[in-house]
C-alpha cells in the first residue's frame, strides 16, 4: 500500500533503471553512454526538485510516505519517508550527480560503461539511505552504497588506488557491523525493524522511535548507551570524526574527480544525517551523557583538520583534512542539542557539501591539466593561462579540454 505518490521510490530506483539501460549498451560507444547518464543524472535532479513542493514549509513528520509489506518473517518493510532534513540532502546528491558525470566526461577513458554505471548505482545507495524509514532497509542501501564507491576507488583512482579502496572498505564495514548488531537488538526487543510508525489505509504498524518514546520499551542505561555506541561509532566513521578519520585522506587522494566530489559532497553527510536520525531520537539519555565527549572530539578535529591542512603540499589532501574540520563543527552542533544549533548543522552540511565539491572540481581540472597534485608544482600557473588566447575558465574547460592544456602538460 502507497500513500503519498511514487515520488520517492522513483528518486530511489530511477537511476537504476538507467544503469540498467547502460549495460545493454554496447562498450565501445562511449560518447552515447556518456551523453545517456548525463540525461538520467539530469532526469533524476529535476525530480528532485518536486520535493519542495511536496514538503510544506515548517511542516513536522514525514512526508509522501510510502509503505509495502516485503518480507513477512521477519516483517522488514518498505516504508521511505522525506522530512525537511532529507529533502536538502537528496537534492544535494541529485545536484552533484550530474556535475561528476561531466566532470568525467573526457578524463575517464577505459571502461567506460562500467564507470557511469557505478556511479549511477552510488546515487541509487546514497539517495536510498536519506529516504529509509526502515531500519533494514535503511541498512541494505548502506551497504549499497560502499560496494560502487570501492570499485571508483579502486578501478579509476591513481597509483596507490587499490590499497585506498581496501581500507575504504575495512573501516566502513567495521563501523556496518556494529550497527547491524544494534538494529538486530533493536529488532528482537520490539519485533519490527521500523524506525517510525505508519498508520494509514487499515495499516497499523509501531515504530521503534514510537515504542520507546510512549514508554512501552524502557533501556537500561548501560544499554541505551551501548547501543548508541553502536551506532555512533559506524556513523562517526563515516562522518569521519577523530580519530576514525585516516580512511578519507587515502580515499580522496587515490579517488578519480567524481568519486572525490561525491565522496566530499554528499557520503560524508550520510554520518551526519545518520546521527540526527538516529542516535538523537532513539538513545536521547545516552546522547547527552555522551555529549561532552563527542564534543571534545569534535573540538580536536576541527583544529587537527584545520593545521594539517596548512602543512599538506598535495592538494586533495589539502581539502580532505579540510573536511575533517569542517564536519568537526557539524559533529558539535547536533551534540549542542539546540534548535538553532541543529540548523545551523544542517546548513553547514549543505554549504560544505557544495563547497567542496567545487574544490575537487578545481583540483580536478588542474590536475587533468599538470598531471600533479603537489602545489609547489603548480606556480605560475596563472600566468601562462593568461598568455593564452583562450580564458581558463571557459565552457571547454568546464569540459576538461582547456585550448592550453597540451602545452601546459608538455612543461610539466
Amino acid at each position: 500500500m502507497l500513500s503519498g505518490g511514487h515520488l520517492l521510490s522513483v528518486l530511489i530506483f530511477f537511476p537504476a533503471v538507467g544503469a540498467v539501460a547502460l549495460m545493454l549498451l554496447r562498450g565501445d560507444d562511449h560518447n552515447f553512454i556518456r551523453s545517456i547518464t548525463v540525461v538520467v543524472a539530469v532526469a533524476e535532479f529535476l525530480f528532485s526538485l518536486i520535493l519542495l513542493r511536496g514538503v510544506p514549509i515548517g511542516s513536522s513528520g514525514y512526508q509522501l510516505e510510502e509503505f509495502a509489506k516485503w518480507i513477512p518473517a521477519p516483517p522488514i518493510h518498505y516504508h521511505v519517508g522525506v522530512d525537511g532534513i532529507s529533502m536538502f540532502l537528496v537534492i544535494l546528491t541529485t545536484f552533484l550527480t550530474p556535475i561528476s558525470v561531466l566532470a568525467s566526461w573526457n578524463s575517464i577513458q577505459h571502461r567506460v560503461k562500467e564507470f557511469f554505471v557505478m556511479l549511477l548505482m552510488l546515487e541509487v545507495g546514497v539517495v536510498g539511505v536519506f529516504l529509509s524509514l526502515d531500519m533494514f532497509l535503511f541498512f541494505l542501501f548502506w551497504e549499497l552504497m560502499l560496494i560502487p564507491m570501492a570499485f571508483l576507488i579502486g578501478i579509476w583512482g591513481h597509483d596507490r588506488r587499490v590499497y585506498a579502496a581496501v581500507k575504504f572498505v575495512l573501516y566502513t564495514m567495521a563501523g556496518s557491523i556494529l550497527m547491524l548488531v544494534g538494529i538486530i537488538w533493536l529488532y528482537n526487543a520490539t519485533g519490527t525493524f521500523d524506525l517510525v510508525g505508519f498508520h494509514s489505509g487499515g495499516v497499523d504498524v509501531s515504530g521503534v522511535q514510537e515504542l520507546l518514546s510512549s514508554g512501552a520499551l524502557v533501556l537500561e542505561p548501560r544499554t541505551e548507551m551501548l547501543l548508541f555506541l553502536a551506532f555512533f561509532v559506524a556513523f562517526a566513521i563515516k562522518v569521519p570524526l577523530f580519530p576514525l578519520h585516516t580512511w578519507l585522506p587515502d580515499a580522496h587522494v587515490e579517488a578519480p574527480t567524481a568519486g572525490s566530489v561525491m565522496l566530499a559532497g554528499v557520503l560524508l553527510k550520510l554520518g551526519t544525517y545518520g546521527m540526527m536520525r538516529f542516535c538523537l531520537p532513539l538513545f536521547p539519555e545516552a546522547s547527552h551523557r555522551a555529549a561532552r565527549w563527542v564534543a571534545v572530539l569534535a573540538i580536536i578535529g576541527i583544529i587537527y583538520g584545520a593545521l594539517v591542512s596548512l602543512v599538506q603540499p598535495n592538494l586533495k589532501k589539502l581539502v580532505a583534512y579540510s573536511s575533517v574540520s569542517h564536519l568537526g563543527f557539524v559533529v558539535l552542533g547536533i551534540f549542542a542539542f539546540h534548535n538553532i544549533s541543529m540548523q545551523g548543522a544542517v546548513y553547514q552540511m549543505l554549504a560544505h557539501g557544495i563547497s567542496t565539491g567545487a574544490l575537487f572540481l578545481l583540483v580536478g581540472m588542474l590536475y587533468d591539466r599538470r598531471h600533479t597534485l603537489r602545489s609547489a608544482s603548480l606556480a605560475g600557473f596563472r600566468r601562462q593561462c593568461r598568455s593564452s588566447r583562450h580564458s581558463f575558465f571557459s565552457w571547454r574547460s568546464l569540459r576538461w579540454a582547456c585550448p592550453c592544456s597540451t602545452a601546459l602538460s608538455a612543461n610539466s
